[in-house]
């Protein structure tokens, strides 16, 4: 049992300081690495807590997709930090005081909304499950009976933002270059080439002013 509760407070440790400096790194490169080694130590304390699914789902969506997919934009955009930071201070006090909040009532739903989950020292230690008992088909089990309906819910905001995201991408751009197929097939021919009638050039008028530069030649020498 230590050595669980041993690695239990190394991978907390690291998690809590790559949370950290996600929040204070000034390169937001550095700010998307941090975050993706906060995301490995959660898998590791879901692993801890026998939660398999979970904890190898973080690390296939979140550190193999989606992370991977912060990253490379984040490298790929220009991003002004000076501009982000101005402010900061301004309003790190009503950003405390919600963090503060939220960290409270975090608190206080793990501490009093799961009580079955929490076992005396009276009892003799944690529940222990049967040899043949299965994590996924038990979160499957919840998920589409009690909880059928939140995922349902759910479900349909990301549809909402999936095609909101798709609307927005296809907007018309005014600096587009594409032209339109049937304004291409109805050109005509008289429509492409214009003859437009120009005056004959005259030998004289350029040789004038070549005569007159002459004497002002044979002056300077």
């Amino acid at each position: 049992m230590a050595f669980q509760t041993g690695f239990f407070y190394l991978f907390a440790a690291v998690l809590l300081f790559a949370a950290l400096r996600v929040v204070t790194a000034r390169n937001p490169v550095h700010a998307v690495l941090y975050l993706m080694l906060a995301f490995s130590q959660a898998a590791a304390l879901w692993l801890l807590l026998k939660a398999e699914f979970l904890g190898i789902t973080l690390v296939l969506v979140y550190l193999g997709a989606v992370m991977v997919l912060f990253l490379f934009v984040v490298m790929m955009l220009d991003i002004n930090t000076d501009a982000i930071r101005k402010g900061f201070w301004r309003h790190f006090p009503l950003a405390a005081t919600l963090g503060a909040i939220v960290s409270a009532q975090l608190v206080a739903v793990l501490w009093a909304g799961f009580p079955e989950l929490t076992v005396s020292a009276e009892a003799g230690g944690r529940a222990m499950h049967a040899p043949g008992h299965n994590n996924t088909y038990e979160l499957g089990l919840l998920l589409y009976t009690k909880y059928l309906y939140p995922i349902q819910v759910a479900a349909v905001l990301l549809l909402v933002a999936m095609i909101a995201a798709i609307a927005l991408t296809l907007r018309e751009r005014k600096d587009s270059k594409a032209i339109n197929p049937g304004l291409q097939v109805k050109v005509r021919a008289a429509d492409r080439l214009s003859v437009v009638a120009m005056p004959a050039t005259q030998k004289g008028s350029n040789a004038a002013p070549q005569a007159d530069a002459q004497p002002q030649q044979g002056g300077q020498s």
